[in-house]
């Protein structure tokens, strides 16, 4: 069976999904110190302020923001690697 890279690419979003999700429990339930801020650092690479584009009967604004931790990047590795081996 032919793998789609459509299929590589899901299981890199549910992967970092789940991930992102699994690192803000954590940083809720976690005890203040250590263990808190490791799990609760991320990072938010995107456009800000998003690109506004005026021309006067139609204005356009485009822009993204990923919010992007520890377990976000482990989940995506941890899809990727069920991808091949799956």
């Amino acid at each position: 069976m032919r793998k789609s890279p459509w299929i590589l690419l899901i299981f890199v979003l549910i992967g970092g999904l789940l991930g992102g999700i699994l690192g803000e429990i954590l940083h809720v339930m976690a005890p203040q110190g250590t263990i808190q801020s490791i799990f609760s650092t991320h990072f938010t690479p995107g456009i800000s302020p998003p690109l506004t584009i005026d021309l006067v009967l139609l204005k356009l604004t485009l822009g993204f923001s990923i919010k992007v931790n520890i377990l976000s990047i482990l989940g995506m590795f941890i899809g990727v690697y069920l991808y091949k081996h799956v």
